[in-house]
């Protein structure tokens, strides 16, 4: 991932077009009339071997007849003919290329992964960086840049537009022209054999023209890569997505069934990672760019989905109330209090209820002061103003005064004036003031839901999770050498034991179970476990035993089962003749009287890792079908939010009749089995069912563990979890031993007590100025919830008086995208300077940014900050003096030896 060249990309200075040509339909010709006509000022030098001219310019006759290096040239010649241009052009010096010539499509696999190759060889990426091929190039309207054969243009503004789907790009065009919609970019991503999705938002996500990005997505190359991209500009700005879910799941299920190799993928799954990215997905053209409005003008973040509504007409408030409640919205319930304010002001003439139904002919002045009202109560979350047009009253001048009455307001309020003429003169005027307005109310119900989705996925970046137990601590060994053994012996699948053995192995209590290969030895596996017992058959046939019989409960004599075994073998060989019975399973019973039946399963998803199931278990699980998913890592709110998405959560929440189940515990289950899929790759699927839960506690009676050999392609997670293996135990000089880790979101209440106690001087050295001290929830989460792909913050953690763990210090990295360099910046506790502390930190920086690759270590402070120079001095910086900024910039070259302290 890299965003290299990427200026010389998506904003060059010149452009050179190969295979320009005055062929009517030919993309070369349409491409020179798209840049000619789109009134780019830099210069633009057509190639051509059979013209003189070319939309009024002047040809030349190849690559190397240039007068000058282009920043970006564009190729429209047979793709056969690409790796050589290429080789030429980046001999030239040139930095970029869009690919627009056709093709690629037409190809085999074997042929496009050939051409691939030798495309990427010839530019040498990313000393060249490629667009394509099966583009339809991009555009930049802030440049006048049209470097695409789309058959709009686009009209300049701050939305970004990203597309995988070269076709969905003339529609979106259509329909923003129509709408008068304006973008910063518009990019056709095309193939990706170089330039991804991550690279994109990587480059777009710093952009000053791009205020939110949209994206169409079919499927991601690179899953790690995307994540890590789509948080990070995620925390910047609105990403917004839109995928053709069940209709392309079945189109490439068809494929497949054909032949074609594309893999149809779980949409669900897409869903899940958009959302946990922090992503809004949408399901509509309309609705992507209703919400990318509206969350662009957003002034403050949605509290949740209750929503008031003042409508000068009832039928049209209770229009917006139903597709309120069909989108899984609320109806705000407004207070005793809002009533009496809300009856004073309309002299009792209203519905008193919400929708507020006030008279055709309110004026702005009644509207707004309502709106004043409704924003206070704390039950309201958002207020949507429905005006229907009456004869006699101008909807331009009402919306006028509350536009302007609006501004003062920094709660959500929407607007939407209905019909057309002067509503539509009425809705610029709210479009002007940045208010989101709409032509009919369904329409903003619709993206007040999109709001308050969105900023659910917002805080599932921010929020701060439940400390795990301290005695959560897996035999990650034994279980390993479960599976080890069994991958060994030729296995595909662990027996019942074994897989209760590898979740014991990691804190999940699981009922005690035998294996037996005859009906004597289950009588004696019996009378070791005490009765009663469960008997089940074995059979790698047999992969559902309950449907020929083959389990029975609750045998509570050694008698009993010697008759049962004998029972169930004549029983599955006559319905089964063909299954060889390897033996019996021997369970004691785990029946608990007041547990609900769950399932916890996992997989490996080929696009994202592996992916946790959750629901309604027990032999009802295909019939209920309740089942919410997750990407693996899980801490204890994902893991929370996983189990609240799914049906039987309410009754898990505690009945009349039954206590809640004990939710931590089986938050922590969860975290358990997604540790369980980092450390051993070689379980590609497991499976518990039924999983009992209840107010004591969770207990596991059945499991399925599935194994494969990896070797060097074991699945990758999609978000890189907590790297424990970075951990270390230091001593200071005062002999206090301190641990240096990298930071957990669950260190966010000790970092409160940290920056405490860090002196005002030594904040303004740390942050070049005076620095305010209320740190809230928003501000602390980006301290303590990093993406360890793209930075990392070590802390010095110790045990504090009064044994509470306390932070004592911290230094931090932010990497660029492409690992060349990364910024640091370090702090410790104003009292604990002269320990040795700021010296270990850094040494600990240090040698992570050498072991990760990164070539340059970075970071600025002030000129009277002479303990930061001397410490970064004493570790080999090169210290330059930055007169222009006032600071001391200092540079470190990780490529070299770590100079001995």
């Amino acid at each position: 991932m890299s965003v290299v060249n990427l200026g010389f990309l998506f904003q060059p200075r010149s452009v050179a077009v190969i295979g320009a040509t005055n062929e009517p339909g030919n993309p070369g010709n349409i491409l020179m009339r798209n840049l000619m006509g789109g009134g780019f000022l830099g210069p633009v030098m057509p190639v051509s071997t059979d013209a003189e001219a070319i939309s009024g310019v002047l040809t030349y006759k190849d690559v190397e007849a240039l007068p000058k290096v282009p920043d970006l040239a564009i190729i429209c010649r047979p793709l056969a003919e690409c790796p050589e241009l290429l080789i030429k052009l980046r001999k030239r010096g040139v930095k970029a290329a869009a690919l627009i010539g056709p093709g690629f499509s037409e190809m085999t696999e074997m042929e496009r992964g050939k051409l691939s190759r030798e495309l990427l060889k010839a530019a040498n990426s990313p000393q060249m960086r490629i667009l394509g091929p099966k583009s339809l190039g991009f555009i930049n309207p802030s440049l006048n840049l049209n470097a695409s054969i789309a058959p709009l243009p686009a009209k300049a503004g701050k939305i970004a537009f990203v597309s995988q789907s070269d076709s969905f790009i003339p529609t979106v065009l259509d329909w923003a022209h129509t709408n008068d919609i304006g973008f910063s970019h518009v990019i056709s991503m095309g193939s990706r054999i170089d330039l991804t999705f991550g690279d994109v938002l990587d480059y777009l996500g710093s952009d000053s023209q791009t205020r939110s990005i949209l994206l169409y997505i079919e499927s991601i190359n690179d899953a790690r890569d995307f994540m890590s991209a789509a948080r990070a500009a995620s925390r910047n700005k609105p990403v917004l997505v839109i995928r053709p879910g069940l209709a392309l799941q079945q189109v490439t299920q068809e494929l497949s069934q054909l032949g074609n190799t594309m893999n149809a993928r779980a949409d669900e799954v897409f869903d899940v990672a958009f959302r946990r990215a922090g992503m809004l997905r949408v399901q509509t053209i309309d609705g992507l760019f209703d919400a990318a409005q509206t969350l662009a003008s957003l002034r403050q973040p949605v509290r949740g989905n209750r929503l008031a509504i003042i409508a000068n007409g009832t039928s049209a408030g209770l229009t917006a109330a139903d597709g309120l409640i069909s989108r899984g919205g609320k109806l705000a319930k407004i207070s005793d209090e809002t009533i009496e304010k809300l009856d004073k002001l309309f002299a009792g003439r209203w519905g008193k209820a919400n929708p507020v139904s006030v008279g055709f002919d309110t004026s702005g002045e009644i509207y707004l002061e309502a709106v004043k009202i409704l924003i206070k109560d704390k039950g309201v979350d958002a207020v949507l103003i429905v005006n229907v047009p009456f004869s006699g009253f101008s909807g331009v001048e009402t919306a006028e005064t509350i536009a302007k009455g609006l501004k003062k307001i920094r709660r959500m309020v929407l607007t939407a004036w209905l019909g057309s003429g002067m509503s539509r003169k009425a809705r610029k005027v709210f479009s002007f003031a940045g208010i989101p307005t709409y032509e009919s109310a369904d329409q903003a119900v619709r993206a007040f839901m999109y709001m308050a989705e969105y900023q659910r996925n917002q805080e599932l970046l921010t929020e701060t999770p439940d400390s795990l137990p301290s005695d959560f601590f897996p035999d990650t060994t034994s279980a390993r050498e479960i599976v080890r053994k069994a991958l060994t012996q030729g296995r595909e699948s662990l027996n019942e034991p074994d897989s209760h053995k590898v979740l014991a192995a990691y804190g999940l209590p699981v009922v005690e179970t035998k294996i037996a290969v005859s009906a004597r030895e289950a009588v004696i596996a019996a009378d070791e476990l005490g009765c009663p017992v469960a008997l089940k058959i074995r059979s790698p046939q047999i992969s559902q035993p309950y449907d020929v019989g083959g389990v029975v409960l609750d045998l509570d004599s050694p008698e009993k089962v010697w008759e049962t075994a004998a029972n169930m073998l004549t029983r599955v060989n006559r319905q089964r003749p063909d299954a060889y019975i390897e033996g019996f399973t021997v369970q004691k019973m785990g029946r608990r009287s007041r547990a609900h039946e769950l399932f916890i399963s996992a997989s490996i998803d080929p696009t994202f890792g592996p992916i946790i199931h959750f629901g309604h278990g027990g032999m009802t699980r295909e019939v209920v079908r309740d089942q919410a998913i997750a990407m693996v890592p899980l801490n204890m709110s994902l893991a929370r939010e996983l189990i609240s998405r799914t049906r039987i959560f309410r009754l898990l929440s505690g009945t009349p009749t039954q206590p809640p189940v004990d939710i931590e515990d089986l938050c922590l289950t969860l975290i358990q089995v997604s540790q369980l899929f980092i450390d051993i790759p070689q379980i590609v699927h497991l499976d518990i069912n039924p999983l009992y839960a209840d107010d004591t506690g969770v207990l596991a009676l059945g499991a399925k563990v599935r194994i494969a050999e990896c070797g060097e392609n074991c699945p990758e997670l999609a978000i890189r979890p907590y790297p424990r293996e970075l951990e270390e135990c230091v001593v200071l000089r005062d002999s206090r031993q301190v641990t240096l880790r990298p930071i957990r979101p669950e260190d966010e209440p000790a970092h409160y007590v940290f920056l405490d106690q860090v002196s005002d001087e030594d904040m303004r050295m740390r942050f070049f100025g005076v620095v305010r001290r209320d740190f809230d929830h928003k501000d602390m989460s980006r301290f303590t919830q990093i993406n360890y792909d793209r930075e990392m913050a070590f802390i010095a953690t110790a045990i504090g008086p009064k044994g509470i763990p306390e932070t004592l210090g911290v230094v931090r990295t932010s990497t660029k995208p492409d690992n060349s360099e990364a910024e640091f910046a370090i702090l410790i506790r104003s009292d604990l300077t002269g320990t040795g502390l700021g010296s270990m930190l850094f040494h600990k920086i240090i040698r992570y940014t050498r072991e990760r690759g990164t070539h340059w270590l970075v970071g600025q402070t002030l000129f009277e900050n002479k303990a930061m120079q001397g410490l970064a001095r004493k570790f080999g910086f090169e210290i330059s003096e930055n007169y222009e900024e006032d600071l001391v910039e200092m540079r470190l070259d990780c490529s070299k030896d770590l100079e001995k302290e």
